[in-house]
């Protein structure tokens, strides 16, 4: 370098000392609070973190790339296929039925042949997908050649799916549950035709957060102290559904999305007592922030203390029966419309408690009371028939002189007491040896086409003197 370009290096060093030293004052201030602001904490930054991140200097090495004496390849995803079969019946604790879910694509198909024995283990999925066993599922046969998925020891949910998953000809077993479920769901979309359930535990069969629950063509055998299937909060929909071995049937928390509807359901209990264990109720439908709708329909519940108890919602029940309990419906609070039910229970058919109740062409039997509301229920009663032999117990009113007739009463209550046979045709099949809840009034038959009376003790005197009207005065007919 010569001495002329030195010169020209000094003279600009110079020039920029020369820049930097001779600012003026409201400069300074500037830079002063820029370094400030730079160096104070900026909680709301904190609070609200930028969603672009702060460019960053290049490093010299690229350790992704960088291959040193410790270097690992990373693992590689599993190659992922549209149709995936698996045969892994016969051999429990291999694995594969869970490495079969992770190579079905999203929206893909996993088939499972479990024709040596059932697939143990348990799957956890993440992604859409639908499972299909290789076979039919005949709900009278379950052991006939069906693909069945069961959970190993300890028990684990069989699925925990986060999306819509669809199951169809398909088998699930927990033996040994414990304090599991078989299947949860947390915000999914379960959809399952032509499904069965073996679960033995503390725990509900299905248990559903939130999302969709639609079960149809199912057969759910659930051994637990708690309901066969708990939904907190999801949609529910069940057609042709049956549910037997639990003290509890079904337990919904209906939400504010779609209604829950339970259409030709079949919900049997254990037929245990009140003061044994939990309170066994067929179908619960309980209270939340959303007030929720729930529509059964054509369903038949039976062997529970209370068939059907509304906690908070608007629930309607038509044309269903509900058979060997104590209670046939409780409304503890919001709104039941039952309508066209067949009850046959031991103490009340319809209790009111709280809220406003709507029974209309229902048919009680076996009853102590039809209906029973307390003073903060709103009940609208009409068109309903009671066979009873506690409550239809006529009373005799006198007519003339000796002679009473027998009266009923009750329509004042929203019923009417009938002195006709039980129907023979109605749950005979279902529920063993025809009897007759009817009052035996003796000499009924006979009254009614015109002859005789009864005395002040209810017995029947027969007289074919007088005919009608003319046997409430002293003439009659031929005379």
């Amino acid at each position: 370098m010569n001495i002329r370009s030195l010169a020209k290096v000094s003279l600009l060093a110079a020039f920029a000392l020369s820049v930097v030293t001779t600012l003026p004052d409201p400069v300074q201030a500037q830079v002063a609070a820029k370094v400030e602001a730079q160096t104070r904490p900026n909680f709301g930054v904190l609070l609200d973190p930028p969603t672009r991140a702060r460019p960053r200097a290049h490093r010299r090495y690229d350790y992704g790339r960088y291959r040193g004496p410790d270097w690992r390849p990373l693992p590689r995803s599993p190659h992922q296929e549209e149709v995936v079969l698996v045969d892994c019946g016969g051999n429990p604790g291999s694995g594969a039925i869970e490495s079969a879910v992770q190579r079905v694509r999203p929206g893909g198909t996993l088939i499972i042949r479990a024709r040596a024995g059932a697939c143990v283990g348990w799957l956890n999925i993440d992604k859409p997908m639908t499972i299909i066993g290789d076979s039919g599922f005949d709900p009278r046969r379950w052991d006939a050649a069906t693909p069945t998925l069961q959970a190993r020891r300890p028990a684990l949910p069989d699925r925990r799916p986060g999306v819509r998953v669809e199951v169809r000809d398909l088998v699930f077993a927990s033996p040994h549950a414990g304090e599991a479920a078989c299947v949860i769901g947390y915000g999914a979309e379960i959809v399952m035709s032509r499904v069965g359930f073996r679960h033995a535990g503390d725990e509900a069969a299905i248990y559903v957060d939130g999302g969709l629950l639609d079960l149809r063509d199912a057969l759910i055998d659930a051994r637990t102290v708690s309901a066969a299937v708990v939904a907190d909060g999801a949609a529910v929909t069940l057609y042709e559904t049956a549910v037997t071995g639990a003290v509890s049937g079904v337990d919904l928390t209906p939400g504010s999305a779609a209604p829950s509807s339970l259409t030709s359901v079949t919900l049997i209990g254990s037929e245990q007592p009140n003061s044994f264990g939990p309170r066994a109720i067929g179908l619960i439908v309980r209270a939340s922030r959303d007030y929720g709708q729930v529509a059964v329909s054509n369903a038949k519940i039976c062997g529970y203390v209370e068939g059907v108890a509304v906690e908070g919602a608007s629930v309607s029940v038509s044309n269903s029966r509900i058979c060997k309990g104590d209670k046939g419906a409780v409304l503890y609070n919001g709104e039941l419309l039952f309508d066209q039910n067949r009850v046959r229970v031991d103490q009340v058919g319809v209790a009111a408690a709280s809220g406003r109740a709507v029974i209309t062409g229902n048919s009680f039997a076996g009853v102590r009371d039809a209906i029973y509301g307390e003073p903060r229920a709103s009940i609208e009663a009409r068109d309903n028939r009671v066979w009873s032999r506690d409550l239809c117990r006529p009373r005799f009113e006198n007519r003339y002189r000796d002679r009473y007739v027998p009266s009923w009463g009750g329509g004042d209550r929203g019923y009417d007491c009938q002195y006709s046979p039980y129907p023979r045709d109605w749950w005979e099949a279902e529920d063993g040896q025809y009897y007759d809840y009817g009052y035996p009034l003796d000499g009924y038959d006979r009254y009614q086409q015109g002859y005789g009376w009864y005395d002040r003790d209810g017995r029947y005197v027969p007289d074919n003197r007088y005919y009608g009207d003319d046997r409430w005065s002293r003439g009659g007919r031929g005379w």
